[in-house]
């Protein structure tokens, strides 16, 4: 008799994406659907998007189950070749078992949106500047690694070396999901190549992730409460950029926040971005005071802040990467600094799912 091993649990669950799959293949079938272009483009990419899910989920429950089947078949007469491919398969399943479970920890809101990466450094001058340049190039290979296409939307040199400040769109599928994890405060311990003497420093930079979300009516700018300054565009951008004033800061003076943008060849084009930035930023703020309103009321005393250090890089008097969250470690620091930071994203997505 033919067992039946066909069954999901967990979050592999995936009933609901089939619910949610029938519910936007209604709208398309609406004869109204076209007519709201940039909405119907972006029910088209969620259906799409569910629909992948759901492919990949079922493709692995059937490599599960026909490896399963064939086990119960050949019982304890198991061949040494049959033996060898069967494992090659359980490694292969494994790994992609891995790779489905991390997509769909990435249930959020916002996580499916590009994002907005912003690397700022902290007090220690031009020792700060070139750790935040480190970590610059370090999310810039990330993001060649994934695929991810890179768009600077600022970038403002140090007076002798490094960064001032670097604001970048990540466009990718899952970006903010992946990149949300970044967010806080980075420890960088090192042999200071701008100290003649060779002491040991340490510098400290900090990193800001804001989903990129389409326009929301909930958030409302009053311009009276913006504070618009224009200057001439520097470092990084196309032809002629720095011919004009063409570069937009703009202060949201009741909550203090500030964008900046120089990477459009216009005024008004850099002025267009910067408010989206800022509007995103508001509704960023607003979630998380209702998030820290809800975890008061659960007693959760969930340490989220921005401003909580969340890793560490050391590169003397040893090697090591800890991130003080998870308690992921690796000493291969070089290769953590070229990009390979998957392993503390997914044990943070993990931990939090």
């Amino acid at each position: 008799m033919k067992k039946n091993y066909k069954s999901y649990g967990g979050h592999f669950d995936i009933d609901s994406k089939k619910n949610k799959i029938k519910e936007l293949e209604e709208q398309t079938k609406d004869t109204n659907f076209w007519n709201d272009r940039l909405n119907a483009e972006k029910v088209i990419k969620e259906l799409n998007d569910e629909k992948n899910m759901v492919n990949s989920v079922e493709q692995l429950l059937t490599k599960v189950t026909d490896n399963l089947e064939l086990i119960n078949l050949l019982g304890m007469e198991i061949d040494e070749e049959s033996r060898q491919e069967l494992e090659q398969e359980t490694e292969l399943i494994k790994q992609k078992t891995e790779e489905v479970s991390l997509l769909l920890l990435l249930s959020g809101p916002y996580d499916k949106n590009d994002c907005i990466l912003e690397i700022h450094p902290g007090a220690g001058g031009t020792e700060s500047c070139d750790w935040a340049l480190m970590l610059y190039r370090m999310y810039i290979r990330w993001c060649e690694h994934k695929k991810y296409k890179v768009e600077i939307l600022d970038y403002q040199e140090g007076e002798e070396a490094g960064i001032k400040n670097v604001s970048l769109k990540v466009k990718g599928m899952n970006a903010y999901g992946y990149l949300k994890n970044e967010k806080g405060v980075h420890r960088l311990v090192r042999l200071s190549p701008f100290d003649s003497n060779n002491r040991r420093h340490t510098s400290f930079a900090s990193v800001e992730v804001t989903p990129e979300i389409e326009q929301d009516n909930t958030i409302e700018i009053d311009e009276k409460d913006l504070k618009i300054d224009v200057y001439r565009s520097t470092g990084a951008g196309g032809q002629g950029v720095n011919t004009t004033d063409s570069a937009v800061r703009i202060t949201h003076l009741p909550t203090k926040i500030v964008v900046t943008c120089q990477n459009e060849r216009s005024q008004i084009q850099n002025k267009e971005q910067a408010l989206r930035v800022l509007k995103n930023k508001l509704l960023l703020r607003k979630m998380e005071e209702q998030e820290k309103e809800l975890n008061e009321i659960k007693g959760d005393q969930m340490n989220i802040n921005f401003g909580s250090q969340i890793r560490s890089y050391v590169l003397h008097p040893y090697s090591l990467v800890k991130d003080h969250r998870t308690n992921v470690e690796t000493s291969n620091v070089g290769k953590v600094l070229d990009g390979d930071i998957d392993m503390f994203i997914e044990v943070s997505l993990k931990q939090k799912k």
